[in-house]
């Protein structure tokens, strides 16, 4: 499959897929710390769109207490802050991913910097981040809705747990924390136990490398459920400790894009 041709990919998705019409979309749903903000992914680097993709990819977001899209629909663009240019996440190339082979996109974006599941998102019903950010995503489909368009969740992308390894309390509890919000988002929000899940940790940040629970319990999950996938972030460009670049940024869509394509369609490439 590897050598297979990305043309020839895409046809065959195409193939795979139920046809869509223009007012069908495909929500993926992307959440996390600071690695999902972009918070060292300067827009100044922002990647080329020469097929003019981001103007056809609907964009909501909100980066807790620092920007959004201020409960509307934009398209894909950088996010204000950070830099002069502002900065971006690893949703870029990972909708134009979508968007190239025929599917329709939109992604919902919901990022804090900085926060633990246990003390800050929480358990689903208590509150907490958690809470806010289905009541999000709740009134951006909505919206969709009103809009006339028939709106079907695809994938749920986790990039978190650098907090939760800052104490072995934490660490611990990490397993059952990440398991019971996976399942809520599954079970009661989108209502689709089979939910393409992807995750992610920065593998190499001080607090994971010191109490490696958070991955474990990453990987653990993606072993249990053959509809889970955990991704690596080994290798990607760095600003500092853990906070990725641009480039890094990137790549790591990619990557997420990759993980996603084989959850939904058994394509490894």
């Amino acid at each position: 499959m590897k050598t297979i041709s990305l043309y020839l990919l895409g046809g065959l998705l195409l193939a795979l897929s139920i046809p869509l019409s223009a007012a069908t979309i495909d929500l993926h749903i992307m959440a996390g710390q600071s690695n999902m903000q972009g918070w060292r992914s300067d827009a100044k680097s922002y990647p080329a769109d020469p097929r003019q993709f981001d103007s056809q990819i609907p964009f909501y977001f909100e980066a807790v207490d620092y920007s959004s899209s201020q409960r509307f629909w934009d398209n894909m663009r950088p996010q204000e802050g950070h830099f002069l240019k502002g900065h971006f996440g690893p949703e870029v190339t990972f909708a134009r991913s979508v968007k190239e082979f025929g599917f329709n996109p939109a992604i919902f974006k919901f990022s804090f910097g900085s926060s633990s599941i246990e003390t800050v998102w929480k358990s689903p019903g208590q509150n907490g981040l958690y809470d806010r950010m289905i009541r999000e995503l709740q009134l951006s489909i909505k919206l969709l809705k009103q809009m006339g368009n028939q709106v079907n969740i695809r994938s749920f992308t986790w990039i978190q747990g650098e907090t939760d390894a800052s104490n072995d309390l934490l660490a611990n509890h990490y397993y059952a924390n990440l398991k019971r919000m996976l399942h809520h988002i599954r079970h009661v929000v989108v209502r689709n136990p089979s939910l393409p899940v992807i995750l992610g940790v920065d593998e190499q940040h001080p607090h994971v490398k010191l109490r490696p629970q958070v991955v474990q319990a990453q990987q653990r999950l993606s072993r249990e459920d053959n509809n889970i996938a955990f991704t690596s972030m080994y290798g990607l460009e760095k600003s500092d400790a853990t906070h990725l670049t641009a480039r890094g940024v990137t790549q790591h869509g990619q990557r997420i894009f990759k993980a996603y394509l084989d959850l939904a369609y058994r394509l490894n490439f």
